[in-house]
């Protein structure tokens, strides 16, 4: 018998997002002894195999039978192991099946910024509410996705419990320090970076703009890293080259997980313009490396930046630009900003959030 079902059903190899969260969040459950519904191999843990269909990584396909499991397969299973609880690391459980259930909300960007056309717009006015609607309890990433919550489905504030999310202290460092805490990267331009995919909503447009109105954009490269989108690429792609910017700019598709530090660590700052974020892990892991970061003062970005960061109005275009130009320019600044980064990020760690997220869950077992 488990008393719990932890299902980790979204887990795939190039983790992003509620994946990384998951496979972070899981070690910390120990106390709890779950079940990990899991097509891996976790020998710590108790563990029920799960097909391995069921990810980002299979595209549409791979979230639509994931949702069919979940109806169908996943409430059997927490019948034949005569469980308490299903706790889900994003808003999925089983309908109308007398399961208990937890789940965690990331974000409400379909409902934010809508596509007619997008399964996910659907998803999140037809089944996410009855999840929510259903669940015992709901655990989100900041007090900007709790308002969402609220204010889109109008669920009780009583019912959500806010858990700040982390990085991985081990992996996000700075790594351009020698031993007496000088520089030592060679790269033959500095650049500016960004982390992130290439949705409309992530503002990269703008940022091409502000890149291309930065004075000193011949000294400095953008480095756009994220995958790349056959939707959405091409668009910010020929931007580039109507600004004449295209040796300057440089898209770097997919970069894998281990490159990050190095990549980020190399940065003369992070800058992050999205119109609207749950959380923002670019931006926490950019202060762990001690790299500046230049980001939006909306949504949840400014809990987790602090006061660690340039804060911009990400509709302002010549707002960003202006800031590229003072850290491009004011190297007391960048420093400054780089002690802050690491002083903020200190204060986030998985343990935390897999020590609240115990707590929460320890109520309804």
């Amino acid at each position: 018998m488990s008393n719990i079902l932890f299902n980790l059903s979204i887990v795939f190899s190039q983790p992003t997002g509620i994946s990384n969260y998951a496979k972070n969040l899981f070690p910390y459950l120990k106390t709890l002894k779950p079940t990990l519904l899991t097509a891996q191999s976790y020998p710590e843990f108790n563990c029920y195999s799960i097909p391995d269909k069921l990810t980002p990584a299979q595209g549409t396909k791979g979230h639509f039978d994931r949702l069919i499991w979940t109806q169908f397969q996943l409430r059997k299973i927490y019948k034949k192991l005569k469980s308490q609880l299903i706790f889900s690391p994003l808003p999925e459980a089983p309908l109308y099946a007398n399961c208990h259930s937890i789940v965690m909300v990331h974000d409400l960007i379909p409902l934010r910024f809508p596509k007619l056309l997008s399964p996910l717009m659907h998803y999140s006015r037809l089944y996410v509410p009855q999840v929510l609607a259903q669940a015992q309890h709901i655990i989100c990433n900041s007090h900007a996705t709790a308002k969402d919550i609220i204010d889109f489905y109008h669920i009780s504030a009583s019912k959500i419990t806010p858990i700040p999310l982390a990085h991985d202290t081990n992996h996000f460092r700075p790594i351009h320090l020698d031993s007496d805490g000088q520089d030592t990267r060679l790269t033959k331009f500095p650049y500016f970076l960004y982390i992130g995919r290439h949705d409309p909503y992530k503002n990269l447009h703008r940022l091409i703009s502000a890149f291309a109105g930065l004075s000193h954009n011949r000294d400095y490269e953008l480095w756009l890293a994220g995958p790349q989108d056959k939707r959405f690429t091409p668009l910010l792609q020929t931007q580039v080259q109507e600004l004449e910017i295209t040796g300057k700019v440089k898209f770097l598709n997919y970069v894998p997980y281990s490159e990050l530090p190095k990549i980020i660590s190399g940065a003369t700052a992070l800058v992050f313009p999205s119109l609207w974020e749950g959380f923002g892990f670019p931006v926490l892991e950019a202060m762990a490396c001690g790299t500046p970061v230049i980001t939006s003062n909306l949504s949840s970005l400014p809990e987790v930046a602090g006061d660690a960061a340039i804060f911009i109005n990400p509709y302002n275009v010549d707002e960003m630009t202006q800031a590229m130009q003072i850290i491009a320019t004011d190297s007391v600044l960048r420093q400054h900003l780089s002690t802050q980064s690491r002083n903020r990020a200190s204060q986030f760690s998985w343990e935390k959030t897999g020590l609240a997220t115990v707590e929460v869950l320890s109520g309804y077992l």
